[in-house]
């Protein structure tokens, strides 16, 4: 199997809305980081999984759509807690609608919320 993996990282707001959830209630920012995982087992006929240049636009569209938000106000999050886990799925769902190798069977959002918090989430595209 290979994999080729992208990143970006950028600072936007959150906070979390589940019952008594502390000083995470309250409006902070985080210095997010966002790799992008990309599986299959053939590589196309240029002999690469995914263009790297591809999925760095993705990857720079998507940057530019949650840096300085305040998540909570954005559409994706509408009712829902915006945690890391619940960031990874959104973030996973938008990337497998830009990139479309027929290569890419798999991919890996992993979302850091600092050096020391991340979420994946992963599955078949």
């Amino acid at each position: 199997m290979y994999s080729t993996t992208v990143r970006t990282d950028f600072v936007a707001q959150h906070y979390l809305t589940v019952p008594e959830p502390g000083p995470e209630g309250d409006p902070h920012s985080h210095h997010f980081e966002i790799e992008l995982t990309f599986r299959g087992p053939e590589l196309n006929e240029y002999q690469y999984l995914v263009d790297i240049d591809d999925a760095n636009a993705a990857l720079s569209t998507l940057a530019d759509r949650y840096r300085d938000q305040l998540l909570n106000e954005l559409a994706e999050f509408a009712d829902t807690n915006p945690s890391v886990e619940r960031f990874a799925r959104v973030i996973f769902d938008r990337v497998t609608s830009i990139v479309t190798d027929e290569t890419v069977t798999e991919l890996a959002v992993r979302v850091w919320e600092d050096s020391q918090a991340a979420a994946t989430y992963d599955a078949p595209i």
